[in-house]
């Protein structure tokens, strides 16, 4: 999962001039990894809170910055990329606001059924550390 987030993340930010040239040429990469990071820990952290992979994947594709999941986002994310790369408020605020954009094609990706890239299983695997549903609630009866 981390891998097709990146590479939405890569191109979502790689064709915002606004924020493509905000970063630093030689930290575009570690950027580009810490956004990813914590959009999967984001994804990650709200599926239980969502009502599973299905409610997530709808709060994702219509609430745009009013997500939750965005808003848990960039909450953090904004102070680390300040903290670790000392990017310039007018740099994270850019990042912050593409955010939604992103959780949008993660959605949009995830429910294409010609798109096998990133499933709902994919995700629920990546979630439950590839136990997928099945060894997920092995464990509660």
């Amino acid at each position: 999962m981390f891998d097709q987030i990146l590479n939405m993340v890569k191109d979502h930010l790689g064709n915002n001039p606004e924020v493509s040239s905000a970063i630093p040429g030689g930290q575009a990469d570690a950027v580009h990894h810490e956004v990813a990071s914590s959009v999967e820990n984001g994804i990650k952290n709200q599926v239980s809170s969502e009502g599973g992979i299905g409610g997530l994947l709808s709060s994702l594709a219509g609430a745009g910055s009013s997500s939750p999941v965005a808003s848990a986002i960039t909450g953090g994310l904004v102070g680390s990329l300040t903290s670790k790369f000392g990017l310039p408020p007018a740099a994270t605020g850019a990042i912050a606001a593409a955010i939604p954009g992103i959780l949008a094609k993660f959605a949009y990706k995830t429910n294409d059924p010609n798109d096998h890239s990133l499933t709902p299983d994919s995700i629920l695997g990546s979630v439950t550390g590839g136990k997928g549903l099945g060894g997920a609630l092995g464990g509660l009866f």
